[in-house]
């Protein structure tokens, strides 16, 4: 009996935990007034700057930026740009004290945060110095 009890508590810390997607509360919580800096597989791949009220400024690698703002839809964070494409949707989990956002798209594009700053998206246009 008390094997079994060992057994079945190793088998327990054995199993990775599996985290429930960030609500939208959670992820304005994490996000607002932060810059983030996300990579794929090692590469960079774009930052986003999260402003009050839920919008956003991103900007793919060396790209100019676009304005947006993001909404919750279920488990997802939608983000709708001002070039009028239809929403992109993300799921966010923290992991380590990093965000790690997997899309809800064909693509399965994975991403992770790279690095954060409190400081403004560097944009190389239409918005420089905004």
């Amino acid at each position: 009996m008390m094997k079994t009890a060992l057994i079945s508590a190793l088998c327990l810390f054995a199993t990775p935990l599996v985290s429930a997607p960030l609500s939208g509360e959670e992820f304005d919580d994490y996000a607002t007034g932060k810059t983030l800096t996300f990579a794929e597989n090692g590469e960079p791949y774009g930052a986003e700057q999260y402003l009050p009220g839920q919008r956003v400024r991103w900007a793919f690698d060396q790209d100019t930026c676009r304005e947006g703002v993001w909404f919750e839809r279920e488990d997802n964070i939608c983000f709708l740009y001002e070039d009028g494409m239809t929403p992109q949707c993300w799921q966010f989990f923290v992991e380590e004290d990093k965000l790690r956002a997997v899309f809800q798209g064909d693509s399965g594009t994975e991403l992770y945060e790279a690095w954060a700053s409190e400081g403004p998206l560097s944009c190389t246009g239409p918005y420089v110095g905004v």
